[in-house]
């Protein structure tokens, strides 16, 4: 056991009025857990506990630096502090002694579960609920989208390949009319065919973490390390950001896959290392010691120029050698009049709508993440989370679905963009929330601290908003195949 007393001098007057007292916790008991090793005579310590007391010290004689004897706490006379029964008031002009004491216990707890005390699940049934909050939002769209697979586009490709007139043909009305438009190519199909190579790359590399994370290859207690390896999983499935986009912008009957590739390898990395340039700059600014060192960010660019680019171009190349994917109807020469719409299948209204629910599937699981990040607490329930992005897929998948049969049956074949808008749209519900979180959660005072908190979230809306709309994307571009592959068409 060992004790330490320390005199500081309470030299600034408390304004205290005099029905109010305050005291103050001066004793700290620590007590070290350590474990012995049973094939050898080492021990490792394994946890600690903190026990903050308020005592007010006695003394003899005159106070003699470090050999003053305590009355109250002398480790020579084994008198140690169990409790506050003689609190330490704080009072203008008087002095307070600190003190602490070292004890040291023998655990059971084995070196590799050292960690479970801190990771100890406590609020597992909202856990649960965020789970089953979302396989509900997952059911309800999962029975829409198996009417209109099973009953509804059943029975108008039953009527459709039953048509033997042109004059009967002329008369139906649906999706069948704008087969000759629907796999025009959108305008700004360059842009879209970079954010779907860097969605296939958010894809890539949120699906390996995650498993990784699983399978508990990833400690919780290491940010650093998730962090790390996220960072280089991202770099290597730029592969495959590559490939996504050259397929589809050479679907698109583009040239130029050498102009996709830069854009796909420079438009998004390049976004996000400017704001995290700028933000990292202010706390720069700050002096603040958890600034980004000058060399880790030469290791960014290193990273992003060595090894992200090149493999982009790699894996870009491979797709644009590939055949082009083929539309399974024939694109007319003159463009389709789209019929004006009714108000609720407004591109901005069903865009709105449709990011809702992918947002309602995560935003209890996001409260977590949100936590774990900005209260500096551990996040370890990677089995909940890996779930709830399956769900995520599924949701966003299925919405877009949903959304696309609904604007085809309008004779609106535009829906390359508004496809991937719909569930992309989850990301103004995800900065929204950050912003009610921000609000109602921290304590933030600092105009910088703000900063960079709605800075790192505006970041994470926008990952987020290439993800979900990547997926949206995928899962119409293969419903409108699916579908238009399934009719006879003159």
């Amino acid at each position: 056991m060992d004790l330490d007393p320390v005199w500081i001098p309470m030299g600034t007057p408390c304004a205290l009025s005099k029905d109010e007292k305050y005291f103050i916790h001066n004793h700290l008991a620590f007590l070290v857990k350590y474990h012995k090793d049973e094939n050898s005579d080492l021990s490792r310590i394994v946890g600690f506990e903190v026990k903050p007391f308020s005592v007010k010290h006695q003394f003899e004689e005159k106070w003699n630096d470090a050999n003053t004897r305590l009355s109250t706490c002398d480790p020579h006379a084994n008198k140690i502090v169990i409790n506050s029964d003689t609190p330490q008031e704080v009072e203008a002009g008087k002095d307070i002694i600190f003190t602490y004491d070292v004890g040291f216990e023998e655990s059971d707890i084995k070196w590799a579960s050292r960690w479970d005390t801190y990771l100890l699940m406590t609020d597992d049934q909202i856990h649960w609920f965020s789970i089953v909050n979302s396989l509900m939002i997952v059911l309800f769209l999962s029975g829409m989208v198996a009417m209109i697979m099973l009953r509804t586009l059943y029975r108008d490709i039953s009527r459709y390949n039953q048509l033997e007139t042109e004059e009967e043909a002329q008369e139906e009305t649906g999706w069948k009319l704008v087969h000759g438009d629907v796999f025009r190519p959108p305008t700004n199909s360059d842009l879209l065919c970079v954010y779907v190579g860097t969605g296939v790359q958010f894809f890539g590399m949120l699906l390996v973490t995650m498993m990784f994370a699983v399978l508990g290859f990833l400690s919780p207690s290491n940010r650093g390390g998730l962090m790390t390896a996220m960072l280089l999983i991202w770099v290597l499935m730029g592969l495959f950001a590559g490939y996504a986009s050259s397929r589809l912008y050479k679907m698109f009957k583009g040239s130029e896959w050498k102009s996709i590739t830069l854009k796909t390898a420079f438009l998004f990395p390049g976004i996000a290392f400017g704001i995290f340039f700028v933000l990292n700059a202010l706390i720069w600014g700050e002096k603040s010691s958890g600034a980004v060192p000058f060399s880790t960010m030469f290791a960014l660019v290193l990273l992003w120029f060595g090894i992200s680019v090149p493999l982009v171009f790699v894996g870009s190349y491979l797709g644009f050698k590939k055949p082009a994917i083929e539309a399974p109807v024939k694109t007319n020469k003159i463009p389709r009049q789209v019929p004006e719409q009714a108000w609720y299948m407004n591109p901005a209204f069903t865009i709105l709508i449709g990011g809702i629910l992918p947002f309602g599937a995560v935003f209890i699981e996001l409260f977590f993440i949100l936590t774990s990040i900005w209260l500096h607490q551990f996040y370890y329930i990677f089995g909940f989370l890996f779930l709830v992005f399956i769900i995520l897929i599924i949701t966003c998948a299925e919405i877009a679905i949903v959304l696309c049969y609904f604007q085809l049956c309008s004779e609106d074949y535009m829906w390359w963009w508004r496809s991937y808008l719909t569930s992309g749209s989850s990301a103004i519900y995800l900065f929204l929330y950050a912003g009610f979180y921000f609000f109602t959660k921290l304590q933030i005072t600092k105009l910088v601290s703000g900063i960079l908190y709605f800075g790192y979230m505006l970041l994470a809306s926008f990952s987020f908003f290439v993800l979900t709309g990547t997926i949206g994307f995928c899962a119409c571009l293969w419903f409108t195949r699916l579908i238009y592959s399934s009719v006879k068409i003159e």
